[in-house]
């Protein structure tokens, strides 16, 4: 009985997460992207935290910045954010709670730090 109650709420979970996410736009923010990434991942019995938020880091990293930008550096702008998400970022989530907004703030100061490596090396 307990285990029936357990799946139908998981169902429920889904679908209303689905449909919330059918009816977004695609350009949703990095915090929006990132906790409806994990909380899907973390449903899964076979995730783990690392690999749920590893994940999404990636996922969600990416589509910001193709959102954003539409240059030809985009994919280095995109690694250095990654690499610096995954060094500093990564311990904010936990598994019953995404903190979007502590994951966000810190991704944004990973973007500052990448901008800035990139505009130092660029020619004059």
């Amino acid at each position: 009985m307990e285990m029936r109650k357990v799946s139908i709420m998981r169902a429920v979970v889904l679908v209303v997460l689905g449909v919330g996410m059918l009816t977004e736009r695609c350009s949703a923010s990095f915090k929006d992207c990132y906790t409806k990434c994990f909380i899907f991942c973390m449903i899964e019995p076979s995730q783990t935290l690392c690999s749920c938020t590893t994940h999404c880091l990636k996922d969600c990293i990416f589509q910001e910045i193709q959102n954003d930008l539409h240059e030809q550096d985009s994919d280095n702008l995109a690694f250095c954010k990654l690499g610096c998400a995954f060094s500093m970022c990564s311990t904010f989530s936990t598994k019953r709670t995404p903190n979007g907004d502590k994951v966000d703030g810190c991704v944004g100061s990973c973007s500052n730090k990448c901008i800035k490596s990139y505009a130092s090396l660029s020619p004059p």
